[in-house]
């Protein structure tokens, strides 16, 4: 697990219905107010479609899918480098940036290696609620990104 200080791991919370996340903060990007998803076809129930963002056509993940949680209603995007890409994390709230600290974090227990594609990095806690801190480097699958492609490829204008 990388440590961003000392003591801990520098995450920024998000949530999603009851569930708390934490996102890596070298990996954000940005934060903001949901932008309009153009659905986008595919197998995966955790992408939400694609949306514009500066620009960059970019894939929208569901963060309550993606954990294995009934989607909540997302109030903010937030956008993170996945690899030499972005992708947008539709969540709940942003509830800030927090340091957590290694007592509160635990690695993950080996039952649940391999679950959520190697998102998730460690498991904590944060005010009494189970917090799930996602991987640096995790990445979406190729499926999603060629799905990008095909959409594009196939888009026609719009009226």
């Amino acid at each position: 697990m990388a440590r961003d200080t000392e003591g801990g791991k520098l995450v920024l919370v998000v949530t999603t219905g009851t569930c708390a996340c934490g996102l890596p903060l070298p990996s954000v990007i940005e934060t903001f107010r949901p932008l309009p998803i153009e659905p986008v076809p595919g197998p995966l129930a955790f992408v939400r479609g694609v949306s514009i963002l500066r620009g960059i056509p970019t894939p929208v993940i569901d963060l309550g899918a993606l954990l294995g949680n009934s989607a909540g209603q997302a109030t903010r995007f937030v956008t993170l480098r996945v690899g030499d890409r972005q992708a947008a994390i539709s969540v709940g709230a942003v509830r800030g940036v927090r340091e957590i600290d290694s007592p509160t974090l635990r690695n993950l227990p080996p039952l649940l290696h391999g679950t959520s594609n190697d998102m998730i990095d460690a498991i904590g806690t944060l005010d009494e609620r189970v917090l799930m801190v996602l991987r640096d480097s995790w990445q979406l699958p190729e499926e999603v990104w060629h799905g990008l492609q095909d959409t594009g490829k196939e888009k026609k204008p719009c009226p």
